[in-house]
């Protein structure tokens, strides 16, 4: 097999898309169903409005996410996994089970593992 240059090799995109901070924690609480502005700031302590804004734009414009802005008074904008952004919920699943199992292992009680 050869080599696959970094803009060829799959691992390597993926890593470009989901790898910038935040963007796991916004798929995993994505994943749950669709979530509105302020609900993920609550959910992401730390994050501030903008790193916010810039993050959901990215994954928007990645086909990750959609956006649905209803016709309301005011406006009420939704946020809601794409089937590409579907289908990254094993990978936070996947990772999901190796914390829990390697690196909270010395937290747990090995009942709990």
């Amino acid at each position: 097999m050869s080599a696959l240059s970094n803009s060829e090799c799959p691992v390597c995109r993926t890593a470009e898309v989901v790898c910038g901070k935040w963007t796991l924690l916004l798929i995993r609480d994505l994943a749950a169903g669709s979530s509105r502005f302020c609900e993920l700031e609550r959910s992401l302590e730390g994050i501030s409005p903008r790193t916010l804004s810039l993050r959901l734009r990215a994954l928007e414009e990645e086909g990750i996410l959609e956006r649905h802005t209803y016709p309301e008074v005011p406006p009420r904008v939704e946020y809601a996994l794409t089937v590409k952004g579907e289908a990254l919920v094993p990978l936070i699943d996947d990772m999901r089970r190796y914390g829990t199992r390697w690196l909270l292992a010395d937290e747990l009680e090995p009942a709990a593992i």
